[in-house]
This record gives C-alpha cells, sequence and structure tokens, in this order.
C-alpha cells in the first residue's frame, strides 16, 4: 500500500524520468527498444492528470491530518483535466477543506460544482452527502427554505451511514421545531435515534433536544 502511495505521490516525475529514458534510448539505439519506456511514461503522465492524487488526499483526509490533505489538493495544477467522477471528488474534498477553515461560501461553491458534473458511480455515491453538507451550509447561512430542499433531496439520494442519516433528521427535526410543525419534529427526532448514531456531537445534539421535544405540543 505504502509502495502504492509513493507512486501516487511521485508518478508525474517518474513519468519524466521514463519520458527522458525513453528518448536516450531511442537516440541510442531504435524506436523499438524504447517503446515500452515511452508506454510506461505515457501511462504515468496520463494518470497524474486523469486521476490525481485522490487516494493521498483521502488518506490525509481519513488521518485527520488537514495541512497534508491541503499541499496534496494544491498540487493539483489542472483540476479541469481530471476524468469526471474524479473531478466531483476533487471538489467534495475541496468544499470539505473549506469547511474546515469555515470558509463557508467558498464550500457552498465547490460542493455545487461537485454536483453539477452529475454522472458516474463515484459522484453518485457523493451526491447525498454532498447535499447534505450544503444543507448544513445553508442552515448556517439562515437560508431555511433551501436547507430543508437540500436534506430532503440528500435522503432521497441516499446517504452512506447511520452518523449522516441521523444528522440529516436531526436538521430536519430542528428545522420542523422552528416552523413549529411540532409532530413532524417529533418524527424526524425518533427516526434520528432510531440510527443509535455514536458521534459525540450528534448524540450530544440528541440529548439536547430531547430536553424540549417531550414538552412538544402534538
Amino acid at each position: 500500500m505504502k509502495f502504492l502511495n509513493l507512486i501516487i505521490k511521485y508518478r508525474l516525475w517518474l513519468g519524466i524520468l521514463f519520458l527522458a529514458l525513453a528518448i536516450f534510448t531511442q537516440l541510442q539505439t531504435s524506436f523499438w527498444p524504447s517503446f515500452i519506456l515511452y508506454l510506461i511514461a505515457l501511462v504515468l503522465i496520463l494518470g497524474h492528470f486523469l486521476l490525481g492524487p485522490m487516494r493521498l488526499i483521502q488518506g490525509y483526509m481519513e488521518e485527520g491530518d488537514i495541512e497534508g490533505a491541503k499541499k496534496v489538493v494544491d498540487s493539483i495544477w489542472f483540476p479541469g483535466l481530471l476524468i469526471k467522477p474524479v473531478r466531483s471528488v476533487y471538489y467534495t474534498i475541496k468544499g470539505n477543506l473549506s469547511m474546515v477553515d469555515q470558509d463557508y461560501d467558498k464550500a457552498e461553491i465547490m460542493m455545487k460544482k461537485s454536483l453539477a458534473l452529475g454522472g458516474g458511480s463515484l459522484t453518485k455515491q457523493a451526491e447525498g452527502p454532498n447535499k447534505l453538507q450544503l444543507g448544513m451550509l445553508c442552515m448556517q447561512k439562515g437560508n431555511i427554505k433551501e436547507a430543508e430542499s437540500y436534506i430532503r433531496q440528500a435522503i432521497r439520494a441516499g446517504l452512506p451511514d447511520n452518523e449522516n442519516n441521523a444528522a440529516a433528521y436531526l436538521q430536519l427535526c430542528s428545522i420542523m421545531m422552528n416552523k413549529r410543525e411540532f409532530r413532524a419534529a417529533k418524527e424526524y427526532f425518533r427516526k434520528a435515534k432510531g440510527f443509535k448514531p455514536t458521534t459525540p456531537q450528534i448524540v450530544d445534539q440528541i440529548k439536547q433536544i430531547e430536553k424540549y421535544i417531550t414538552r412538544m405540543p402534538g
């Protein structure tokens, strides 16, 4: 695994090295002895620009190394060259990093770019979480109507785990409480609890809402 990560990290420079070796071999002999070197160089260089170092970025994100993830993201010079599903993941990660920096306007732009790409299995998997993120961004900006729309779309698109589903229904619960639609708020709260989330932030939010929701009419 580490060997593969090293290849991905230095793929462009390895491609340039193999290209130089191919040219040298051709000058010294002929084209055919250098063909395999040209092929390796082509695969490495195209891989760098079409696939990017997404594996490295996700590794840093999973380890919580935000600065490391930012450095890898910044190393992508031409994101427009990435194939569509990979470009969608790139914009999602850019959006997540912007949220960490509390740059919510930029985060919203990146998430919308990811969703706009559409199509492909990777982008379909990211659709639900992206729309949930957009809904939460709208909540923070006070745009409740748009927030509700995005969160409902996220649930319809499908969310990957119990934590995301619980977070989505808790957001809907909060929206219904603000709209004084107490019966709907209680139903969404029940659904959120039913996912049995373990993330401390979500668990704490459930405890806070539980103090008030039992006293609500409906």
